[in-house]
């Protein structure tokens, strides 16, 4: 039996524990004494803690995060009560700052906060030897790069073929946004770019296609950058797929023509837009330069087949529902595929705090901590808002209507005002956001467009068909049974290998085609 455990409890089944694997990696002559677990958030807590106690470990370390520390606190809590002996190690960023009165950390032996990678294997070695330090709470030394075992060779053959592969070249942000704990970070540091690709190349070797690089900055360093893409470039294949965070300002010539090589569809840029209002982006300390973002933007979607995921933040201080609704609008001109509306997050220990009195800051006390209200957001407008982002995710992101999304603005309606006004009547119809099956989602969509908007009923039943067959699915929706409309097979002759989501948006992307 192992004498130490490492666990967590993943948002999904298709995520990886990535912390945990370096935390194997680097636990030396402890390695062969630990084994690791990965559970789900929705497990039942019961079956967890049997997996935990059957083990019999003397050390459990938990990785906690804010989508699972209040099921975690449930699981240590039952943990304590029937093997009050085993000493419990937490870690991660949920608390490592603001750490004292969470509930999770009062049942606790100990808390590492920071980059735990070598700190929790020497603290075992403390408790092991029988030398326990007499303070709950460590700060981790930070780590030198080139020290760090990397992890990758712990992804199992099955985490390749079903699951989401993390990777990173680099950690820390040079920049300083209040509401990212990557604002508290050191700055930038690189792993050894001859050994982090030649982890790659073993990866590769295995199998592995599909890559989410969670660098926070990766076209920062230009130099790295280059040679990563380079590295896959020279070693593509079809059914390769490659994740970046990416700087919206910063895309220079000589990276520009390394990714105009790649296919459509090989890789994902995720970018932070977050919002275009310069005096918000002020008072968060956020810098951008909002026209060479919408030069980046429009070389990609014009030169290139990236798939573009642009972030939208709700509720920061001193934006409106109008200056909100201004930066949708100028974003969705600038056409990235996805363009995710998030709800703000007071995450533990970001300085986006010193803002609640001037702006009336309201968050909700429970995970994942978002904001209830502001002094220019009402609570009711941000249910409003909550809303609208759910649909946009339905009939935008999902790539289940790329191509019919447009009829909402085609009269040059504000895109806003057309999903929020699609979002709230179809709300009014079902009484629902979720469990909503595509065929009945399709049919709402087809009766606002026509009823609504007055569209044409023969193009929006064309263009529904076009969308609603692209992912594959051949069965005809009832309220499509009086259109003459063509056979799936001779509107999709070819499908590709790449995620769902970014297929359906690549075979209705009028720039792919």
């Amino acid at each position: 039996m192992p004498e130490i455990v490492l666990a967590t409890l993943n948002a999904r089944f298709a995520h990886t524990a990535f912390g945990l694997r370096y935390l194997l990696a680097n636990m030396g002559e402890l390695s062969d004494e630990t084994c690791m677990l990965e559970f789900g958030i929705k497990d039942n807590s019961v079956d967890m803690l049997t997996q935990v106690v059957q083990r019999n470990p003397k050390i459990i370390g938990f990785g906690v995060y804010i989508w699972n520390v209040e099921p975690m606190t449930r699981l240590v809590a039952e943990l304590k009560r029937v093997r009050p002996e085993i000493i419990v190690v937490l870690g991660g960023p949920e608390v490592s700052y603001e750490a004292i009165g969470q509930p999770i950390v009062e049942l606790a032996d100990y808390v590492i906060s920071g980059e735990g990678d070598m700190a929790f294997a020497e603290l075992c070695r403390e408790i092991l030897k029988g030398a326990r330090p007499e303070e709950k709470f460590i700060a981790a030394p930070v780590p030198q790069l080139d020290q760090v075992n990397l992890p990758y060779h712990l992804y199992s053959d099955a985490d390749i073929s079903h699951r989401v592969l993390y990777v990173e070249a680099s950690r820390g942000c040079p920049f300083t946004c209040e509401f990212c704990l990557s604002a508290l970070e050191i700055p930038v540091r690189q792993f050894s770019l001859e050994k982090f690709l030649a982890a790659m190349q073993s990866l590769l070797d295995r199998g592995a296609r599909q890559f989410k690089f969670v660098d926070r900055t990766f076209n920062l360093n230009l130099r790295i950058s280059q040679a990563i893409l380079q590295f896959f470039l020279d070693r593509y294949d079809p059914e390769m797929f490659l994740h970046f965070e990416m700087i919206p300002d910063r895309l220079p010539a000589s990276l520009r023509e390394l990714i105009k090589k790649f296919p459509a569809g090989a890789l994902q840029f995720e970018i932070g837009v977050q919002t275009f209002n310069d005096d918000v982006g002020e008072l968060i300390s956020r810098k951008q330069d909002n026209s060479k973002l919408a030069d980046n933007f429009q070389f990609l979607r014009r030169e290139t087949g990236v798939h573009l995921h642009a972030d939208l933040i709700v509720g920061l201080p001193g934006e409106s529902v109008e200056s909100f609704a201004a930066g949708f609008d100028r974003l969705v001109a600038l056409d990235p595929q996805e363009i995710q509306v998030g709800i703000l997050k007071r995450l533990r220990g970001t300085p986006i705090v010193r803002h609640d009195v001037p702006f009336q800051m309201t968050y909700s006390p429970f995970p994942p901590y978002e904001i209830l209200s502001t002094s220019l957001v009402s609570f009711e407008q941000i249910y409003q808002l909550r809303r609208f982002a759910r649909f946009w995710d339905l009939i935008a992101n999902s790539g289940n209507f790329v191509r019919t999304k447009r009829l909402l603005w085609s009269g040059g309606e504000s895109p806003f005002n057309s999903v929020m006004g699609i979002a709230n009547w179809i709300y009014a119809q079902d009484q629902r956001s979720h469990g909503i099956p595509l065929p009945r989602l399709a049919e709402l969509v087809f009766e606002y467009l026509t009823t609504q908007l007055s569209r044409d009923e023969e193009l929006v039943a064309q263009t529904i068909w076009m969308d609603y067959t692209g992912g594959g699915r051949e069965d005809q929706p009832k309220f499509l049974r009086r259109f003459i409309l063509p056979s799936p097979r001779d509107l999709h002759p070819e499908r590709n290998r790449l995620p769902a989501r970014q297929s359906r948006h690549l075979q209705g992307d009028p720039m792919a085609q």
